[in-house]
């Protein structure tokens, strides 16, 4: 069997069972492809001709039985493979953090929080960090910056350590255990944060690849703000004068606008539209102290 002939025989699989997608990919031909790629050892952007070669029988069961175990256990195939990609920048990833797949690491990528930015811009903060992917690529994307990664789980900071170390940036990246903003140290200049902000009514609802990830960086309670309601709060105290903190949502515009009517923020585009992240400075943040 040619591995091309392989690919689309388990993207069949994997669109007949009762998946869903989202962890890196966004179908099933895509899960498939990566799967066997990354169970055969070949890279992502193999070249074309590789695509009709011949693989021994050891091979295609090799990649048969990943796939089989992807549709029955319903976890993420980024859990199974324990690699997941950001931007072109992979990343090591288990189940004790969420899958990285933040559309901040676009707007760090294509420079479009850069107007916010400048010289005073030197020390970043992560929050949130999760796998450290977004403390990373913040680093790799300035690198006259230092960059705090902070996460109340304990757990996924030994998944973050793991990262910082393998694209070795120790000298540059703090990672610090921390309830929201609580023990984060001193002021910054640009806060990123991708919290956990699902609703009670999407948790519910949530497929079993979701569920699969720590719950913890997923729930936001009842409208899915309650941490990000502290995090506003807190903001203005742990950002220098001229601070933005960018800031992703998700699909809860609605309850977000509804919780902060008053304030004034930037909705930035990505490419899942202008209502997934936005961008509020440090002054607007105070706005909503005072109200």
């Amino acid at each position: 069997m040619q591995l091309t002939e392989l690919i689309a025989a388990c993207a069949a699989q994997l669109n007949a069972a009762p998946l869903t997608f989202g962890h890196g990919t966004s179908n099933a031909e895509d899960e498939a492809a990566w799967l066997a790629l990354w169970k055969l050892g070949l890279p992502l952007d193999i070249e074309p001709a590789t695509m009709k070669d011949e693989l021994s029988t050891d091979q295609v069961s090799a990649v048969q039985v990943l796939v089989q175990e992807r549709i029955q256990t319903r976890k993420p195939a980024a859990y199974l493979t324990q690699e997941a990609w950001l931007q072109g920048v992979p990343f090591y990833i288990d189940e004790r953090s969420i899958v990285p797949r933040s559309f901040i690491a676009e707007l760090l990528a294509e420079g479009d929080i850069d107007y916010w930015l400048g010289e005073h811009t030197q020390r970043v903060l992560d929050l949130c960090t999760g796998n450290g992917s977004l403390a990373v690529l913040a680093a790799m994307t300035y690198p006259d910056v230092s960059v705090v990664g902070a996460d109340l789980s304990a757990d996924a900071l030994a998944v973050a350590r793991i990262n910082v170390d393998r694209h070795n940036l120790a000298e540059r990246i703090t990672l610090v255990q921390s309830d929201g903003l609580n023990s984060v140290p001193g002021l910054f200049d640009l806060m990123l944060c991708n919290p956990p902000y699902v609703c009670a009514s999407s948790m519910q609802a949530l497929p079993a690849e979701f569920l699969a990830e720590p719950a913890l960086a997923l729930a936001g309670g009842e409208d899915g703000m309650d941490f990000i309601r502290q995090l506003l709060l807190d903001g203005p105290a742990h950002l220098s004068e001229c601070g933005v903190l960018v800031l992703e949502i998700g699909h809860e515009r609605e309850h977000f606008e509804a919780a902060f009517p008053k304030l004034e923020v930037i909705w930035l585009e990505t490419s899942a539209g202008e209502d997934q992240v936005l961008l509020v400075t440090r002054t607007s943040l105070l706005t909503l102290q005072a109200s």
